[in-house]
């Protein structure tokens, strides 16, 4: 079967199970073409093509809401739904999203990057259909790694209280990103070598019914013996506790057991679990043999022998230089511990846990425990290295402002993946943490220019006593400077002058700052010397040097990889008018007030006009109308 000639799901109720079986195949052929091209969530798609094409079998999307959690397994989803044509363009700019984008298609009905969204969603459209007296039906898929986050607990509450008609389908396949853990994990895990629950009470109502009459005392102790039959078959029957009718586990490969187990689900009152088993990987070797996560989400790949291409560039990466770094303190420092939200890979703690495994926690997908959980660790005397994604570090916001900053924690939080981050898009950009964090009090915001001074912040974080330090740290590799041996620590609001100017300042950090120095380059040529400043303490200010050059009148150019609102140029902005520089020439450059795309980050660069160009356009301009006032002054 051509697959770019898919244009909606409905053909897939014409097909005999030889066919079903041959389309699985072929969809497992394409996507592992397609990604070792682009990249891509591959692992989780692999493992659910069986069961996408058994829900849309049983299901009428769009009219049925399919949503699915996370959006890491929506690649078969999005071919079933028409869209494989467009997969040469897969996580490229301007081209396929990797995760469901409602302005893509119909049959998303519900976007998502971030996970344990599902279920409050689907309780929401559930509600909203019987609000509205329709009749379709809600099923969100959801990963055994989501429903450990706290929000889908919340929601599988909410949904067995209300005894609401939806059907969760619950893909077990024993990993999210990495291994999972927790006591949900183990729950699960009792589940999948259990004997299947409701076959075992079917033997013992048909058992019991065969029984003579033996009076009301005796039916009813057979009756209680029946219902307990759960704690002796099963240990912790958790779903049917919290009002669901729980199927499972089964077979997520077999289309036979799926569709039988969709329709009884279908004809089933309330709220219904459907507990799956898949293979993460299914049908690719590398894949499937993938025990820490390496294959949950990839770039390119050699598709014979799922190689990766080497990277030119030989500069260390900022996630394990910060973590080796963190490490290197820890062996001369018993109070120094880490704490991730089920990121040890991509966070790069891995090599930290295996030297000190008491010392290193996995939470699981659960951001607002990880925080507060940090929390606790400090106020009890230890040193937290809390590792974080910026775009999640977004959960934890109360966490951070209640527990973290308000009782001023000696926490150190690593947000990693800080700025843009490219082919993930809009769910996952890294930019919206300065705004959110600089606004808290005891906060300190740090970001460094390259990695060497990235190893003295890591040093001057788990060494600073006055409350919570935050150090931003960019997606990818360091420049390749030279390396310090020894660490030292970073005087807290400090900044440095990278290059002398007498007709214009630029302030920034961290990642733009090659730009910044490209600019200034060309600007010289144009006969304008322009001040770079390393802006790295994003909060506190060096107040000193804003002083200095306010009072210098030279205009000044605010460059951040970030949301201007609230952002770093803001507080520029609130320091010159808190001191009375109110005629000073200050323009802010940064991420405009919309979600920025997927795409390469250059592309995206340009687009929201973030080029070198643009600053020697924007310093220029500022020299200009700062001349013209000061003539209009003499």
């Amino acid at each position: 079967m051509d697959l770019n000639n898919i244009s909606s799901p409905s053909f897939l109720k014409q097909l005999n199970k030889k066919e079903l079986e041959q389309l699985s195949e072929e969809i497992r052929t394409f996507l592992i073409e397609k990604c070792s091209i682009t990249g891509g969530h591959i692992g989780p798609n692999l493992g659910v093509v069986e069961l996408t094409i058994a829900l849309h079998r049983a299901f009428n999307s769009p009219e049925d809401k399919l949503l699915f959690d996370v959006g890491h397994q929506a690649y078969v989803h999005k071919i079933l739904t028409g869209r494989a044509s467009q997969f040469d363009t897969l996580r490229q700019y301007k081209g396929l999203c990797g995760f469901p984008k409602r302005i893509e298609s119909e049959h998303d009905v519900w976007e998502t990057g971030h996970s344990s969204t599902s279920l409050s969603a689907a309780m929401g459209m559930a509600a909203a259909r019987d609000v509205q007296k329709k009749n379709n039906y809600v099923i969100p898929v959801i990963g055994d790694g989501a429903l450990t986050g706290g929000m889908a607990m919340e929601a599988l509450n909410h949904i067995g209280h209300e005894k609401t008609n939806m059907i969760v389908i619950l893909n077990d396949n024993e990993m999210s990103i990495a291994p999972n853990v927790g006591a949900i994990h183990n729950i699960l895990g009792r589940l999948r070598t259990a004997p299947p629950y409701h076959k075992a009470k079917d033997d013992v109502e048909s058992f019991l019914k065969k029984i003579p009459a033996i009076g009301g005392k005796i039916a009813g102790a057979a009756e209680r013996v029946k219902d307990s039959l759960k704690y002796l078959v099963m240990s912790g029957m958790f779903f049917e506790e919290m009002g669901f009718t729980y199927f499972g586990p089964i077979d997520g490969h077999d289309l036979d057991v799926l569709e039988k187990t969709l329709a009884t689900a279908k004809n089933t009152d309330g709220p219904v679990i459907i507990h799956v088993l898949t293979k993460k990987g299914k049908g690719y070797t590398p894949a499937e043999t993938d025990t820490v996560g390496t294959w949950h989400g990839t770039g390119p790949y050699k598709m014979e022998t799922g190689e990766f291409p080497k990277s030119k560039n030989q500069a260390p990466g900022w996630s394990k230089l910060v973590a080796d770094t963190v490490t290197k303190i820890a062996r001369e420092d018993e109070k120094v511990v880490t704490i991730t939200p089920a990121m040890p890979v991509g966070s790069k703690l891995t090599g930290f846990a295996e030297e000190f495994p008491e010392r290193f926690f996995d939470v699981g997908i659960a951001e607002q425990h990880a925080t507060t959980m940090a929390a606790g660790m400090a106020a009890d005397g230890c040193k937290p290295f809390l590792s974080i994604y910026s775009t999640f570090l977004q959960r934890a916001y109360d966490q951070m402002l209640h527990d973290i900053s308000r009782q001023n924690l000696n926490v150190f939080v690593g947000i990693d993946r800080a700025g843009l981050v490219g082919a993930d898009g809009e769910t996952h950009q890294g930019v919206f943490d300065i705004a959110f964090l600089r606004s808290m009090p005891n906060m300190t915001i740090m970001m460094p220019k390259d990695e060497n001074e990235g190893q003295h912040m890591v040093k001057t974080a788990l060494s600073y006593e006055n409350g919570p330090i935050a150090m931003r740290y960019p997606r990818g590799n360091g420049l390749g400077v030279p390396m310090d041996e020894t660490l030292h620590t970073i005087e807290i609001g400090t900044w440095e002058a990278l290059r002398e100017g007498s007709d214009a300042t630029i302030l920034t950090f961290g990642t733009t700052i090659p730009m910044a120095e490209q600019a200034a380059e060309k600007l010289a040529q144009n006969g304008i010397q322009t001040e770079i400043v390393n802006a790295r303490f994003i909060k506190p200010l060096d107040e000193n040097m804003l002083h200095a050059i306010f009072k210098s009148g030279k205009p000044i150019l605010t460059i951040e990889e970030a949301v201007l609102q609230g952002g770093f140029g803001s507080a520029v902005l609130e320091f010159a008018n808190d001191h009375g520089y109110s005629t000073a020439h200050v323009k802010r450059m940064g991420i405009p007030d919309e979600f920025i795309e997927h795409g390469s980050v250059d592309l995206l660069l340009r687009d929201i006009h973030m080029t070198t160009e643009q600053v020697v356009e924007d310093v220029t301009t500022l020299v200009e109308n700062n001349k013209q006032q000061a003539g209009l002054k003499s």
